[in-house]
């Protein structure tokens, strides 16, 4: 029998060389503008023919049509992605797919779908597949999504130290320290000198994030830095976040040269700092580098190694750089739109600070409830990531339907798609605070809860509002964020009033052509500084 078989195989091979070679000849024989048409007309032949077999299979998910091989439907949902799941939506319900640059990318809207694949099995789907081509080369070598789940669980563990809230209340006065100084010092306010001016919020932002994140979490030196030529290294590194590096890793652009230089240089400064404590013995409990120095060593007895650590560290901070800039000129823009609601937030801050007689504090924040609830709200209009992936590493049937998702394709959920919905939050596209005024705290999960390796956290991912994530890849910096921008807002609010520039002409639309969701420009205001002036 084996040798029956053996024959049959090798009769076929032989009739299918024999095919192409008369293929290659009947090929050969054409003219140049034949052959030419030919070449084109063939990936459209063959796109078209997989679609159609693809249609044909009852354990798959509908596919949207599209015409341009390999592109699919990439133009429409890298401009408009919200828009993009409501057409699909109506058509195929709230379970479709759709090709992305060689990809299928299987979506699942609504809360069902955060269930689906925010708490699916590790052996099924896989955030480090998905993410690592991106991140790597940003982050570096060794953490986040370029290590097992489990190491990235215990590294989690490992920052939660500077996460806490007793470190809360020591970042608190460097964050608002650090806000002063940027009203004082930078050219876009220079408060000293003037009463009154325009920002553009996607300038002023990104800075402010960067100066108040790296004093908190990495101390008096990196910080320092940030005043010289290093801060545009970060820029760089900034950059290696677009929608192409999504796709290609490294191309030979001026881009990707400069985010790797970026990397190799900040990663070898935060190198010679490390060295430099442990050298003098200098590790205490000022900062995540000390947290980290002291605390690193997985279960299984092994160390991250100083790289390992310096590139983490690089990681934390340009992990939720992004989103918490974009966060917090959202956070402007509306309230420019709102002066009643900056009005209310004024009087929420003279209450709970006693008329500024009291000095910010952590436990202060926690006691300014429309304050917070604005801060949610921010979120839920603007999810600062429209879609989280994950690569599909089996096949993986979905519950109460008849289709399987297959190995190597990619499963989406948009919990920012389900925020906008009339069906869970009425008028989702107005920005009301006040939706939340039963509900001013940042937690959103509910139930049973479970240890991922980093602390247990609500297992419940099936809220229509999930604007850090869920799961074992819940942001870790959810209450850091909320810290960082109460801060900023509280000092905001009780410095200066704003409201649009005459460029303006109401809350900007959403650029979802970069990684994160951003406002369009221009995305400017006017601002004047509150009378009595408070001291800045």
């Amino acid at each position: 029998m084996g040798s029956e078989s053996e024959s049959v195989v090798q009769a076929t091979l032989q009739k299918a060389v024999g095919l192409l070679q008369v293929a290659f000849v009947w090929f050969c024989g054409l003219s140049v503008p034949q052959q030419i048409s030919i070449i084109i007309a063939a990936p459209f032949v063959y796109s078209m023919t997989w679609q159609f077999l693809f249609s044909l299979r009852k354990d798959r998910v509908p596919l949207v049509p599209y015409f341009i091989p390999w592109v699919g439907s990439a133009v429409a949902y890298g401009t408009r992605p919200y828009e993009f799941f409501g057409e699909c939506q109506k058509k195929y319900g709230d379970i479709f797919s759709f090709m992305l640059l060689g990809r299928v990318m299987t979506v699942y809207l609504g809360p069902k779908g955060h269930e689906f694949v925010l708490n699916a099995k590790l052996a099924d789907v896989s955030a480090e597949a998905a993410y690592t081509h991106l991140t790597t080369p940003v982050f570096g070598k060794g953490v986040i999504y370029d290590c097992s789940n489990s190491r990235l669980m215990e590294q989690k563990k490992f920052t939660k130290g500077a996460l806490s809230t007793e470190a809360f209340r020591k970042y608190v006065p460097k964050i608002a320290d650090e806000v002063y100084k940027y009203f004082r010092n930078s050219k876009n306010f220079s408060m000293n000198q003037q009463k009154g001016g325009i920002i553009n919020v996607m300038e002023t932002q990104p800075e402010m994030t960067i100066f108040t994140a790296s004093r908190s979490l990495l101390g008096e030196e990196m910080r320092a830095m940030l005043d010289t030529d290093f801060a545009y290294l970060y820029s760089d590194l900034d950059k290696g976040f677009k929608p192409i590096n999504f796709v290609f890793s490294n191309l030979p652009l001026d881009h990707y040269r400069k985010r790797d230089h970026a990397q190799r240089t900040i990663s070898s400064t935060y190198m010679k700092l490390i060295q430099k404590r442990r050298d003098a013995n200098d590790i205490q409990d000022r900062d995540l580098i000390d947290s980290l120095l002291k605390n690193s060593t997985y279960k299984d007895g092994t160390k991250m190694t100083d790289q390992e650590i310096a590139n983490l560290l690089i990681g934390v901070l340009m992990g939720g750089q992004h989103t918490s800039a974009a966060t917090s000129a959202w956070l402007l823009l509306h309230l420019a739109e709102r002066p009643e609601i900056q009005q209310e937030l004024y009087e929420e801050q003279m209450r709970v600070l006693d008329n500024g007689k009291k000095e910010l504090t952590y436990d202060l924040l926690q006691e300014m409830p429309l304050l917070n609830q604005t801060i949610k709200e921010t979120l839920r209009m603007h999810h600062p990531l429209h879609s989280l992936f994950r690569k599909v590493t089996r096949d993986l049937p979905i519950p109460n339907t008849p289709y399987v998702v297959p190995k190597n394709h990619f499963v989406l959920v948009s919990p920012g798609y389900c925020h906008l919905q009339d069906e869970f939050f009425p008028k989702a596209n107005t920005f009301n605070p006040h939706r939340w005024d039963n509900d001013a705290k940042s937690s959103y999960a509910t139930g049973e809860e479970v240890d991922y390796g980093f602390g247990a956290i609500s297992k419940g991912v099936s809220s229509p509002y999930l604007p850090f994530g869920g799961g074992r890849h819940r942001c870790i910096g959810e209450h850091f964020a909320y810290c960082q921008l109460g801060t900023i807002l509280s000092i905001f609010v009780r410095t200066v009033k704003w409201k649009f520039s005459p460029k303006m002409n109401g809350v900007p639309g959403s650029d979802f052509q970069s990684m994160v969701t951003l406002p369009l420009t221009p995305a400017e205001v006017q601002w004047e500084k509150r009378e009595p002036e408070q001291k800045v």
